[in-house]
């Protein structure tokens, strides 16, 4: 919106052109996303106490978390209303990847939403049920994966790139879409998963975020694709803008979602996030990027994995209690310490995928 005004007022001075550079609105989409985050978080955290849209806790969990009881949910709303808004301030509002994005970012949104809302407002315990959830993030997901298989305009989209190897592109063909789909779905369940602590999963999003925002530009522009070996796609450059509101709006819960926690997350913003993460790596092709930089996020769906395997196979559990983080908790680490040491893990996992991009 804003760029197409910035556009028109060009031809009366040319310093308005100035808002055509990525860079520019990359960080004016952070600034732009935390500023409401900010200004809205109170009021909405005030009107969900309000209305008693509070946590329920889980009476097998650690008793640390029995005082989180009340504590206002669905917080994740903040999150899709800064996302948005900064999106349709800044992108470039023609583009196709920005609306890709943004739709099954929404959409996965909804999901949570109708599963927190079933939980806390009707007070239906399972919410919305597993098999109906993981339809629906399946269909979204199927349909983006066929809408960007039958878009894709250059082979570079729907190739498979091996990071560290240069000259190392697999064509997928059709298996594209099934990796596309695993990608979405499996991104989104392992945010929501790992959304179990104060800032735990947000602060790892935003790394993530950020560091697929640096991806999308280079992949986006023919100069330093060519320089560092990358395929250029056309036009992804643009999702820095989006990469920028989820590090602003994200930074801007993490100021209420900070130990000890004002306001939770809810599926409705895990599910968005994660959506949202997946459906970015695949149109900048990072993958497996994502796979290294999300380890965190990894690491806590692979222990409820491995846990209900056991536990079903042999009658006894691996871990005290999953997703991971509970693990710890249960083993006497006050959940500060759980949190920043998965920080700490996830910003070598960051810094390790970004110098992907120089080791090729």
């Amino acid at each position: 919106m804003l760029l197409m005004l910035s556009e028109y007022l060009t031809q009366y001075h040319s310093g308005f052109g100035v808002f055509q550079y990525l860079t520019l609105r990359g960080i004016l989409g952070v600034l732009t996303a935390l500023v409401i985050s900010l200004i809205v978080g109170p009021r909405m955290i005030h009107r969900l106490s309000r209305y008693q849209i509070g946590q329920t806790v889980r009476d097998d969990g650690p008793e640390s978390h029995l005082t989180k009881a009340g504590t206002p949910t669905m917080g994740g709303a903040l999150l899709l209303v800064s996302i948005a808004a900064t999106t349709l301030l800044w992108a470039d509002l023609t583009s196709r990847v920005v609306w890709t994005v943004l739709t099954v970012t929404l959409l996965f949104g909804t999901v949570g939403w109708v599963d927190d809302y079933r939980k806390l407002v009707e007070k239906n315990p399972k919410g919305l049920s597993a098999r109906y959830k993981y339809l629906w993030q399946s269909v979204i997901a199927l349909a983006c994966a066929l809408f960007l298989y039958f878009t894709a305009v250059t082979p570079a989209e729907t190739q498979l790139i091996v990071p560290v190897f240069k000259n190392v592109a697999i064509d997928l063909g059709w298996f594209f879409v099934v990796l596309t789909y695993f990608v979405i779905v499996g991104s989104s369940n392992a945010v929501n998963l790992t959304d179990g602590l104060d800032g735990l999963a947000i602060m790892p999003t935003v790394m993530v975020a950020g560091a697929l925002g640096v991806f999308a530009y280079v992949t986006g522009n023919a100069n330093f694709s060519s320089y560092l070996g990358f395929p250029y796609i056309a036009g992804v450059g643009e999702l820095i803008i989006l990469c920028g509101a989820i590090v602003g709006a994200g930074l801007g819960f993490l100021w209420f979602n900070t130990y000890p926690a004002q306001v939770f997350m809810g599926d409705i913003g895990a599910l968005a996030l994660g959506a949202a993460l997946g459906c970015i790596a695949v149109l900048v092709r990072q993958e497996l990027v994502l796979l290294i930089m999300g380890g965190v996020f990894v690491m806590e769906t692979v222990s409820v994995m491995l846990q209900v395997a056991s536990f079903k196979l042999t009658g006894r559990r691996i871990f005290r209690m999953a997703p991971l983080h509970h693990h710890f908790e249960l083993k006497g680490w006050p959940e500060p310490r759980v949190i920043v040491r998965f920080w700490i893990i996830t910003v070598v996992l960051v810094l390790t995928g970004l110098a992907t991009l120089k080791v090729r």
